[in-house]
């Protein structure tokens, strides 16, 4: 079925049936009779593809059409692979949600942006807890500002029925604004890897580092001594 939709796309030879077309390839354009362009691709023993017919005159390429339609379902297959599947991830929170709970689910909605999905996170109120919608669009705000650094809002808060909703979307790569919790995240992560980095002082006199370091003194003094004696 998706061969003959591609085939349906395109005339061929003696179906097309203008006055002149416009043949192009590797060499440039040229425009001539459609006559002419039949014997050519009679001579050459391919046949004459018309590629955009609402062209003025209509565009044709001389070229064999099994490997025309080759190339065309090719093409699009890979069109297909490039093209970016955005999935939308929903987030539920109560309007009371524990800070552990919140902090478990804005993990995910991060890891669900910066793959490049949306986010629709939302405040589900039971029964008369619909008292607090207040409460729960402060938290979706707050979700919100967390995710800064690798979401954008589409739509702010807003109540349908007894859900209130926030959109996000991932941000473009190289666009991103780091969060205030994001780079307190970094600073900290970067100030243990420092620590790590540090170096350990050595007390020269433990016995456990004492005999490695003497033979170093001795090694250094030894050399000093050689290189004296040659210049006597």
């Amino acid at each position: 079925m998706k061969n003959d939709k591609i085939k349906n796309q395109y005339r061929i030879n003696e179906q097309i049936r203008v006055r002149e077309v416009r043949i192009v390839g590797e060499d440039g354009s040229t425009v001539v009779p459609t006559r002419q362009a039949l014997d050519m691709a009679r001579q050459q023993g391919v046949d004459l593809v018309e590629i955009s017919p609402n062209a003025n005159p209509p565009v044709c390429r001389l070229i064999d059409y099994s490997k025309f339609l080759y190339q065309q379902k090719k093409r699009q297959k890979e069109m297909k692979a490039k093209q970016v599947k955005v999935e939308v991830k929903e987030i539920r929170f109560g309007p009371q949600t524990d800070e552990h709970d919140y902090q478990f689910k804005l993990k995910h909605a991060r890891e669900f942006l910066e793959e490049g999905n949306k986010v629709r996170a939302y405040v589900f109120f039971r029964g008369r807890s619909i008292l607090f919608k207040e409460q729960g669009e402060v938290l979706l705000l707050r979700f919100a500002n967390d995710l800064e650094d690798c979401g954008k809002v589409e739509s702010m808060p807003s109540l349908e029925g007894k859900k209130m909703f926030l959109y996000l979307a991932p941000k473009k790569a190289g666009s991103a604004k780091k969060s205030q919790q994001a780079r307190d995240r970094e600073a900290a992560e970067a100030e243990t890897k420092e620590a790590k980095k540090a170096p350990v002082e050595v007390d020269a006199e433990t016995p456990a580092n004492g005999g490695l370091l003497a033979n170093a003194k001795i090694s250094a003094d030894a050399l000093k001594k050689l290189a004296e004696a040659d210049e006597d």
